[in-house]
């Protein structure tokens, strides 16, 4: 993309030079970024279909207090990784509710990410014994929008009972 009409062999070569003189990084083999790359972009386009959610929106919404410093989001299959200093989680979760787009806004600079409701409702399908320390601030009109294209019984008597407790 950043050379069209390049020749194959000497593509690898001026990639090559743009590392070597810091104008690309290599994070890992085949895929470059510019220095001052933002890393949850890079978490939205190493797999597609995938979106920011789980732990580290629900920590920056002050739902969940534990800190944890790497970027989760939810995709078709699972990976942890390790690029550059970023951990990078995905979960798999079933493919009709990562396309459903309800909970996900993209920013104009193309980074999908949840809703704290739809980090929320995706952290309890995958885990559903875990503990949330504030759900005052969630938005239970916009939960119970989102929660029909997750198809499960065992998630909305879940959230019934947090929010009976609550």
């Amino acid at each position: 993309m950043l050379f069209p009409g390049e020749k194959h062999h000497y593509l690898s070569d001026r990639l090559g030079y743009y590392v070597k003189t810091k104008r690309l990084i290599n994070l890992r083999k085949g895929i470059y970024v510019k220095p001052a790359f933002n890393p949850l972009e890079l978490a939205n386009r190493l797999y597609t279909p995938s979106y920011i959610s789980l732990e580290f929106v629900l920590q920056k919404a002050g739902i969940i207090f534990q800190y944890d410093s790497g970027i989760t989001c939810v995709s078709y299959l699972s990976r942890k990784l390790e690029i550059d200093d970023y951990t990078l989680v995905y979960r798999r979760i079933k493919e009709e509710i990562i396309m459903d787009n309800t909970g996900i806004f993209q920013s104009p600079d193309n980074i999908n990410m949840a809703s704290p409701e739809r980090a929320f409702l995706d952290l309890l399908y995958l885990n559903k014994d875990f503990y949330f320390d504030n759900t005052q601030s969630l938005d239970k009109q916009l939960i119970a929008r989102i929660l029909p294209g997750y198809r499960s019984a065992r998630l909305e008597k879940k959230v019934g009972n947090i929010f009976k407790n609550a």
